[in-house]
């Protein structure tokens, strides 16, 4: 089982993942060092402190505040966290650039006394930055996505 199967089943609570893509990340940024390259970037599964200086070093801000900026916008990132939906683009302009630039996600245990998502069970919480210049959010119960 890789690391990010590992993180999408709720083995790796403590970890977080910071997918860059490749139109945002330098050819010699040292994160290609530490990720895995996909298709469009480097996805790397770090634990909480490292990949928070991580995302920091990446992105130039805190990825707690980004969390909090992109959660004001609901959107659908793919459960692989490399790739998504912006909730800002307009179906009927094909000319707007929105694609994934990064992404910052977490997992959360189930907590039964918060309820909602939490009680259903471990929750992920993943947040984009587009490059339309907008941020934005998605959380789902681990085991509820398959796709």
């Amino acid at each position: 089982m890789s690391n990010l199967d590992e993180f999408l089943a709720g083995e790796r609570l403590d970890d977080v993942v910071f997918y860059v893509s490749d139109a945002y990340l330098d050819d010699d940024s040292r994160l290609r060092e530490v990720g895995t390259e996909t298709d469009g970037g480097v996805r790397m599964i770090l634990d909480g402190e490292t990949g928070r200086s991580a995302f920091q070093a990446g992105t130039g801000m805190g990825a707690m505040e980004f969390a909090k900026t992109a959660m004001d916008a609901d959107g659908e990132i793919a459960r692989s966290l490399d790739d998504g939906t912006c909730p800002f683009a307009d179906a009927d302009d094909a000319d707007d650039d929105h694609a994934i630039r990064f992404v910052f996600a977490f997992a959360e245990a189930q907590n039964e006394e918060v309820g909602g998502l939490y009680a259903e069970g471990d929750v992920v919480h993943a947040y984009a930055h587009c490059t339309c210049g907008e941020s934005y959010s998605h959380k789902w119960v681990i085991g509820d996505r398959d796709d």
